[in-house]
């Protein structure tokens, strides 16, 4: 099954486009915090987003929990969508490796991508159907602007990547974008650009201070309140619920906070 198949059938089970992100902290027993988080909150996610850098700055002992907990998640919940995000984009032979590794071995459904040196470097993921390239077009953090607001041809190049994914990489229907939550109005534009179906990666929410309710706005779309579209927006949440007293009843209340903000169509069903 695709990623937008998957994710958008695991969203209409839940009614929910919360990811939960795992970015375990250092010290502790990593696999055991990670299969704690995801029973917790399984029942509110659309997906899960494993942050490889967390689990690899540990070394031997990191990518075994990481493996751990993955091999639990699909073990427990086949049909949970899992990110990794990694950010993965070089030329060549390094490209081709780092896709096995990703897909191959640990077997994300999805990775993010950043686009720098261009579709070549990306080939060996976009060119696996079954899998999904989410590629990083806008971000939150605050030297973001230093690049992505460069003008080219009178349009910030964010928008240019945005564009070019979505009208020439994604003819497998199998591209996505990372864009951040703390900016609800390029966002909106963002959404604009692509129309209601592609689906963005959108980190950000909570600690980072991503409003709920604009981001859904700006992020959902007009058309997408219909079931044809719905699972159109992921929206991250990594610490501000996996660092809570009760990770299971903060992932149940942002759930609940990004439904009520969807359009009315997608109100039929109670909280």
């Amino acid at each position: 099954m695709s990623l937008e198949k998957k994710l958008r059938a695991r969203a209409e089970a839940t009614d929910s486009l919360l990811c939960v992100g795992l970015d375990p902290v250092e010290g502790g027993e990593l696999a055991a915090w990670g299969i704690n988080i995801i029973s917790q909150t399984h029942p509110y996610v659309c997906a899960f987003k494993p942050n490889l850098a967390f689990y690899e700055a540990q070394g031997q002992q990191g990518l075994a929990a990481l493996e751990a907990t993955l091999e639990y998640l699909r073990a427990e919940h086949p049909d949970i969508p899992i990110i990794g995000d990694a950010k993965r984009g070089d030329i060549g032979s390094t490209s081709e490796a780092h896709a096995r590794y990703l897909f191959d071995h640990f077997g994300f459904d999805a990775v993010t991508l950043n686009p720098y040196l261009g579709y070549d470097s990306l080939a060996p993921f976009i060119e696996r159907e079954d899998k999904g390239s989410i590629i990083v077009c806008r971000t939150s953090n605050p030297g973001a602007d230093e690049f992505q607001m460069l003008e080219v041809e009178g349009t910030p190049l964010w928008e240019r990547i945005l564009a070019v994914v979505a009208e020439q990489w994604n003819t497998r229907g199998n591209c996505s974008a990372v864009i951040g939550a703390t900016r609800p109005d390029d966002l909106r534009r963002a959404r604009k650009i692509v129309g209601p179906e592609m689906i963005f990666l959108v980190p950000g929410v909570g600690a980072q201070g991503g409003d709920v309710e604009a981001v859904v706005r700006a992020g959902v779309g007009e058309k997408a309140g219909n079931t044809s579209a719905f699972g159109n927006l992921v929206i991250n949440s990594s610490r501000g619920i996996t660092n809570s007293p009760d990770p299971s009843r903060t992932a149940e209340k942002l759930r609940n906070q990004i439904k009520e903000a969807t359009p009315t169509v997608r109100r039929e069903r109670p909280l």
